[in-house]
């Protein structure tokens, strides 16, 4: 049987239904974003500075070692691995080393609003204490080193273990001093993000040296890396 293909509307009014469509979704994503980190006490201006601050940031990475290597640098464009594509960085001057580094929109600003956190409810430190370690160790089970790149995670593991983890031992440990939406949120986010910075990148750090890396950016992905979007996927879930 013949077949017809083609576009029922003129270009103009198809880039134009793009456009909003793109803008909808847009205002889909930024009312969601500024709703869950009203969760843990900031007001919409402050989630809007923190989604701003971590935009700029995903293109900031500082230097923090360089790391020598016994193995060649890898010379690949990309690498696959848990069904996602990354980018290696390319440097001028390649030599068999490592530069260490750690993105300012990826890791900085997600660690130091855990640090915050964790300063302005001090009650909810020993859960989330509990929540980071547990975080931590099921995402150092399952790190894996990436030739080129440095160690990656299933994008999903690491919020799914510290939303859970912030509902059972909010459930089950019953802290007085703490309100237990509270110390839910509060478990949950900094579980996201500090366990998955501890299982993911502190505890493999001596493997980085021989992955053939010309850099390895910690929160290298910016705002979508997986530390950024541990914490902000582990609040939505709950």
């Amino acid at each position: 049987m013949r077949r017809m293909f083609y576009i029922p509307f003129s270009l103009k009014f198809l880039i134009l239904l793009i456009i909003i469509l793109m803008f909808g979704f847009g205002t889909l994503f930024l009312g969601v974003f500024i709703s869950t980190f009203m969760k843990i006490g900031f007001s919409a201006e402050d989630a809007l500075l923190i989604l701003l601050l971590s935009l700029l940031g995903s293109g900031v990475n500082v230097p923090v070692a360089t790391l020598k290597s016994d193995v060649p640098v890898v010379r690949k464009n990309y690498v696959r691995s848990f069904g996602v594509s990354y980018r290696i960085p390319v440097r001028k001057f390649v030599r068999s080393e490592t530069l260490l580094a750690v993105n300012v929109g990826g890791a900085v600003i997600p660690v130091l609003i855990s640090a915050y956190l964790l300063i302005k409810f001090p009650s909810s430190l020993l859960l989330a204490g509990t929540g980071i370690a547990i975080v931590a160790a099921v995402t150092y089970s399952v790190a894996k080193p990436i030739r080129g790149v440095g160690i990656a995670t299933p994008a999903l593991l690491p919020p799914l273990t510290a939303a859970f983890a912030a509902v059972i031992l909010t459930s089950v440990f019953q802290m007085p001093e703490c309100l237990a939406d509270q110390c839910r949120f509060v478990t949950a986010y900094t579980g996201g993000v500090l366990g998955t910075l501890i299982g993911a990148d502190l505890l493999n750090l001596g493997k980085i040296k021989n992955l053939g890396a010309p850099v390895a950016s910690i929160g290298g992905a910016g705002t979508f890396d997986g530390i950024f979007l541990s914490g902000f996927i582990a609040l939505l879930l709950i």
